[in-house]
């Protein structure tokens, strides 16, 4: 008898431990491949079977949303972007896991990258990789990129000839201009709470700063004469592409596109613009692993996406899909990366997307304010601005 408790013990640990948990992705190819191979090691070390499914990425959020509360959804998404944690987690189906997490963990990580993935004061998931716009740069006409602004201007407007570019970018949408606005003044598109959260009663991009950085945009058009009218994100890729530019504002999306048309490029962040109170610094957008909130194996989901941003697999990842991470030990061991080392300069200089509802808001006033002060050199900036502002408050019910 004294034999059979230790057996049944041991049985029931067994079982315990052997459950199932599902995993929802929209990733394909190499880095599905990189998952279903982490599933495979974690059923083998845990006795926890892991069932990867895929899910298309414009299906996979409302599924949860709608699933989780009826027992209907996965355990763990990988990956969701931070700037859907808002809804997400208004939405209960979020499990916060800093509990689950240590100091070190957090102290890997790149500082945006936790905050990008906090909401409310928690940390609503584990981010895993990043991405945003940089300066790239074709080493046929730039040997080192420019390191101030004056020196990338007398540079752009030499490269600037009747069959080259010096500098073109996607200029008429916030997303890759939102780097001035930050160097003019703007810490993000909303202000803070006395709890940390980003509160949308407090606009930042109003004002002085964005009149001083919608004078900026509008002077590269029409006193620099560096981005001439007609130019979006297809002619400037375009044009990197076929190696007629010298430098243009892109991000890791862009970068195969431009290795198969064999360009020789660096990656490096812009140069503080004119008058500019802080560096310039773009957007980021994180990607990370979330918990079912309403999951019943919630201790073997959490422990498997563990496993998935731990920094040796976060460099398999890489090697995979080419991801850029946001573990520094990920990043040290990538260090001859150039793609990686890069953007990993960038990174610290730039601010998460806002991951609150009322972003969706900001888009279309801010993208019209643009078009209108590149329309034109007698553009008011400052009226424009101001009518951006109202529209932005009405939107948003301020």
């Amino acid at each position: 008898m004294r034999k059979l408790v230790p057996l049944l013990a041991l049985g029931l640990s067994l079982a315990l431990a052997q459950g199932k948990i599902t995993v929802w992705t929209h990733f394909g190819g190499p880095e599905l491949a990189w998952l279903k191979a982490q599933a495979r090691t974690f059923e083998r070390t845990s006795g926890t079977k892991v069932e990867v499914v895929e899910v298309p990425f414009e299906e996979i959020k409302q599924k949860f949303i709608l699933g989780a509360p009826q027992g209907q959804a996965a355990d763990l998404l990988v990956t969701v972007p931070h700037d859907w944690l808002g809804e997400m987690a208004q939405a209960g189906v979020l499990e916060p896991v800093g509990k689950y997490v240590t100091q070190d963990y957090l102290a890997d990580l790149q500082p945006v990258a936790v905050e990008a993935f906090t909401f409310g004061g928690r940390l609503m998931g584990l981010p895993a990789y990043a991405e945003s716009v940089a300066l790239i740069y074709n080493k046929k006409y730039v040997k080192e990129p420019p390191k101030t602004w004056e020196a990338f201007l007398a540079l752009a407007q030499r490269l600037t000839t009747g069959s080259t570019f010096g500098f073109l970018y996607n200029i008429g949408e916030p997303y890759f201009n939102f780097g001035f606005f930050k160097a003019y003044g703007a810490e993000n598109v909303f202000g803070k709470d006395a709890k940390g959260s980003l509160d949308p009663a407090k606009l930042l991009i109003g004002g002085e700063v964005g009149e001083k950085a919608l004078q900026f945009i509008k002077d590269l058009r029409f006193k620099y004469n560096l981005v001439p009218e007609g130019v979006d994100y297809g002619v400037a890729d375009g044009a990197f592409k076929e190696g007629t530019l010298a430098m243009i504002i892109n991000g890791p999306w862009a970068l195969g596109d431009y290795k198969k048309a064999k360009i020789d490029f660096g990656i490096a962040p812009f140069p503080t613009p004119p008058g500019a109170k802080n560096p310039w610094g773009p957007f980021l957008g994180v990607q990370g692993v979330v918990v079912n909130a309403y999951s019943k194996n919630k201790t073997q989901a959490v422990n498997f996406a563990k496993t998935l941003v731990t920094g040796r697999n976060l460099v398999a990842f890489n090697q995979a899909g080419g991801r850029i991470p946001v573990s520094k030990s990920a990043v040290r061991q990538l260090a001859k990366d150039p793609v990686v080392a890069g953007f990993s300069q960038v990174f610290p200089l730039g601010t998460p997307m806002p991951n609150i509802s009322e972003m969706g808001k900001v888009w279309g006033p801010w993208k019209n304010a643009i078009s209108l002060a590149i329309q034109r050199p007698d553009a008011n900036v400052k009226k424009i601005v101001e009518d951006m502002v109202a529209e932005i408050k009405k939107a948003i019910g301020r």
